[in-house]
């Protein structure tokens, strides 16, 4: 973790297998400000292979133009089809490995947690959430797509967690 004195560049991840949403919030000294977002996109025509090869090509790049200091993923934690937990969780596990091996810390956060500390309460709905990214990061419109948002939503997260944690070492 950086000098709670310098900015520090946040990269968000909402992970999928068609859609990996992205957000870069940059923690300045005074406040937050959202840097760039956007979604990673597969086609359902290619292999899962292709799939994962492209995503990792493209957050590569991301991180190749952004250089963010940290980064944080949303955790797998609940699902209904494990044919799609399967897929995500190998979609996580190559953004991780990506990460990681541009030496980018990497923290993991369930669903509950971000809404927790976005909204201060764990079964906040989807347009909720979404005012408050808006609002925190103090936007004219709700971030678009919604991947985009929870990917900003992550990284707000994980911001909150990193200021609780500098409060706490005082």
């Amino acid at each position: 973790m950086k000098d709670k004195n310098k900015e520090i560049i946040i990269l968000g991840i909402d992970p999928g297998t068609a859609i990996t949403g992205w957000g870069i919030i940059k923690d300045g000294k005074k406040e937050m400000e959202v840097v760039a977002y956007g979604c990673i996109e597969t086609s359902k025509n290619k292999t899962d292979v292709e799939r994962l090869k492209e995503t990792a090509k493209d957050l590569q790049a991301i991180i190749k133009e952004y250089k963010p200091d940290e980064m944080a993923i949303e955790e797998l934690f609940f699902f209904k089809n494990l044919k799609t937990a399967i897929k995500v969780a190998q979609s996580r596990g190559v953004l991780m490995f990506v990460t990681a091996k541009q030496k980018i810390s990497v923290a993991e956060y369930t669903p509950l947690q971000i809404k927790q500390a976005l909204t201060g309460y764990g079964r906040a709905d989807k347009k909720q959430m979404q005012i408050m990214v808006q609002s925190i990061l103090k936007l004219k419109t709700i971030p678009k797509p919604d991947d985009a948002a929870d990917a900003l939503a992550v990284a707000i997260c994980h911001q909150q967690s990193r200021k609780l944690e500098q409060l706490m070492k005082k």
